[in-house]
């Protein structure tokens, strides 16, 4: 009997079916002596939409809501259906005895493969091949270990649970609002508090009073000190005539008294390795990188290069098998720019603490790390080299030395008033070592206020000085600063309040990014993120509950307990059909009004209603404000390869009466390109139109035509 491997991704596939020796290619599997190794294509199965419980749900209508199935059905996806039959019909063959499910590893990888399971009604034993990286190594090792099917039961319920959760909630809540509104108004379990954060963000910069202050400063020469009215106070004045008054007391003095001097032995230990949301968060400080290209770039370094480990982690730290790779590891890094950082971690056994290795702190998968696959670094694309830089310097410094220096502090007394300064003496580089003294490790500052940034002191070189000593005074300036708002979020500083709040998983906070993004409720503003008008005003309509976090918080904590099997699915998805209930019922009592924020003054040429401007991958375009009216155009012209006969610049694809027609506005030059007959186009025949009247086809341009109609005449 041969068993059935279930992996995710074609890509997936082919490497466990190299590794298991099958080579017997199909179109849909690759057959081998033992196995048969065949993939969904992500989701082969799916929630049933609404119309399939009653076809009168294909029409959004606010009565009906809301919709609440006894039992939530499941049903094959139309556009992958070639692939799922091709599983069901293998599931069927006398000579499989058993499935094993080598989807990811995770919450979602085990929906995957268990949803396909209940559809092709398996009823045969099935295995769990759980595996962190995908080396030959791992492969194999995984398959000399394979877990029982059942051992996964319960991550099963927790993906079901989350599944039809978002459902109930995301499809009752967004039809109802759309349908309450007649606008497409998008609301769901975990976006919606991301965005009510985001809106409680810019309430605070809006109702923000900027206010001036003033600081004092005195040089001594080769390191200044910043006035201070006593220990741990503010450096701030609030009063320009106090500040001065200081500038002035100080100015009148030649020399200052050392009146405490203090050094303090200090270090920094290493960071501990990434999980997926401190990965993202990195590249986007760093690297500039969006959650979702990370995601992306760093999937395709755990599934094509086989670089790095199962990327969808919410640990930091390593298992305490792992510990005995740990050397292989580093000598497989230990190429190029990392040579030599990686052979001095090699030159003494390896100090494997707490820090690194506590298997208490690991869930389902380890920290992301490299694996002991040799690495060819010129086969990484530009975006790939630059996050593997990162996952591999974290991973090295975490075998190097504290970060140790000298931090020594003094106050200098000027007669009454004090000045304080701070100065720091590196000692050992140790772990920074990989990325210079300057690198922080440090989120960005998410504090309320943030007026206090300008007065930070930066450490700096203090010359040799005893106490009670005398320092000679240069003089004291004043400057004027203002407070300054909470800073709006960029993707780390977001995606740090959602992981703080307990919004999303790791795997799925790139992607409620992206749908906030897609749905026009906020936008990238440079490296901030900003609501939208559409988003604000969203948030003032949906329920109170669903905008805050605390009881989306809730649902991923009990989702997590029903995954380590201590939670009740029943009761959390019973909890979940009383909210749907009663957040349906709130909207419609809801006497708000919704004004869209992109109202343009033209006209819709069909219904009479005013156009609405919005982003689409093609550009800005121009919909119809009734969501019953279907009219849709660009709302910049298509711009032809045809050039105007006048000013020689490319003319514009218009639609009129007569049909299409080319236009150079400027000239006021009108071309026809068809008869009314055929105005109506797809975009196919659109594209047909604009390439076959480009520069380059034959006799099209107009010095052609009257050549062409020349010789027609003359044949005449």
């Amino acid at each position: 009997m041969k068993s059935l491997v279930l992996a995710e991704k074609p890509s997936v596939a082919k490497e466990i079916a190299r590794v298991l020796g099958c080579k017997g290619k199909n179109k849909s599997y690759i057959e081998g002596p033992q196995y048969v190794v065949t993939w969904a294509l992500g989701h082969l199965v799916e929630l049933a939409e609404p119309e399939d419980y009653d076809k009168k749900y294909r029409t959004w209508n606010l009565e009906d809501l809301p919709l609440l199935p006894e039992k939530m059905n499941i049903k094959m996806m139309k556009e992958t259906s070639h692939q799922f039959k091709s599983i069901a019909s293998l599931c069927k063959r006398n000579d499989i005895g058993e499935l094993i499910i080598a989807t990811d590893a995770g919450r979602e990888g085990e929906l995957v493969a268990r949803w396909i399971m209940e559809l092709v009604h398996w009823r045969k034993p099935f295995k769990r091949l759980w595996i962190s990286s995908q080396t030959d190594k791992a492969i194999k090792d995984g398959f000399n270990s394979l877990k029982p099917g059942k051992d996964y039961n319960h991550l099963y319920a927790s993906a079901v649970c989350r599944a039809e959760a978002d459902w109930l909630i995301g499809l009752n809540m967004t039809r109802a609002l759309t349908c309450k509104y007649n606008a497409q108004l998008a609301a769901g379990r975990v976006q919606t508090p991301t965005l009510g954060m985001m809106m409680d963000r810019e309430r605070e910069i809006e109702d923000f009073k900027s206010k001036p202050y003033w600081t004092v400063s005195a040089s001594f020469g080769s390191f200044s000190g910043q006035w201070r009215s006593g220990d741990g106070q503010e450096a701030r004045l609030w009063s320009k005539e106090e500040a001065d008054a200081v500038a002035a007391r100080v100015n009148k003095a030649a020399l200052a008294k050392v009146e405490r001097l203090k050094t303090t032995q200090r270090s920094e230990p290493h960071p501990h390795a990434y999980d997926l949301t401190e990965l993202q968060r990195d590249a986007n400080k760093r690297l500039g990188f969006s959650a979702k290209q990370t995601s992306n770039v760093l999937q395709r370094l755990y599934e094509q290069h086989k670089l790095v480990t199962y990327p969808r982690t919410d640990s930091r730290y390593l298992s305490s098998d792992m510990a005995p790779t740990l050397k292989g590891r580093l000598e497989s890094v230990a190429v190029g720019p990392y040579a030599s950082l990686a052979r001095k971690a090699l030159r003494k056994p390896l100090a494997i603490t707490k820090r690194i290795v506590d298997d208490n702190k690991v869930s389902d998968h380890h920290a992301i790390i490299p694996t002991e696959q040799y690495v060819q670094l010129n086969a990484l694309g530009n975006d790939e080299r630059r996050l593997y830089d990162l996952i591999v310097r974290r991973f090295i410094a975490l075998f190097y030395e504290p970060y140790r220096y000298d931090e020594t502090s003094v106050v200098l007394a000027v007669a009454s008033d004090r000045f304080y300064a701070k100065g720091k003496i590196e000692k050992d580089a140790g772990w920074k070592e990989l990325y210079g003294s300057n690198y922080t490790d440090d989120d960005e500052d998410e504090d309320d206020d943030r007026g206090g940034r300008e007065e930070r002191q930066q450490a700096q070189l203090l010359p040799a000085m005893t106490q009670g000593g005398g320092i000679p005074l240069k003089g004291a300036s004043v400057k004027e600063l203002r407070t300054l708002p909470p800073a709006r979020y960029t993707e780390a500083t977001l995606l740090s309040r959602m992981e703080k709040h307990s919004l999303g998983t790791p795997a799925t906070r790139a992607d409620i990014i992206e749908k906030l993004l897609s749905t026009d409720t906020i936008e990238r503003t440079r490296n901030q993120l900003v609501p939208t008008g559409k988003g604000k005003q969203l948030i003032e309509l949906v329920v109170d509950e669903l905008r805050s976090p605390e009881l989306t918080a809730k649902w991923e904590n009990e989702l997590e307990r029903i995954s380590k099997g201590k939670g009740d699915a029943k009761s959390f998805m019973r909890g979940i059909r009383g909210q749907a209930e009663k957040w349906v019922a709130e909207v419609k009592r809801e006497t708000k009004e919704y004004k869209p924020h992109n109202l343009t003054h033209s006209k819709c040429p069909d219904c009479g209603k005013p156009l609405m401007e919005v982003n689409s991958k093609r550009g800005k375009s121009l919909v119809c404000s009734d969501r019953e009216c279907s009219y849709r155009r660009a709302a910049e012209p298509v711009k032809l390869n045809k050039r105007c006969p006048q000013c020689h610049k490319k003319m514009d694809l218009r639609d009129g009466k007569a049909g299409k027609f080319a236009q150079c506005k400027p000239c006021n030059v009108i071309e026809m390109l068809e008869d009314k007959n055929s105005a109506r186009m797809n975009k196919r025949e659109q594209h047909k139109l604009v390439q076959k009247y480009s520069d380059n086809a034959p006799l099209t341009n107009s010095l052609a035509d009257k050549l062409k109609a020349a010789l027609e005449n003359k044949g005449d």
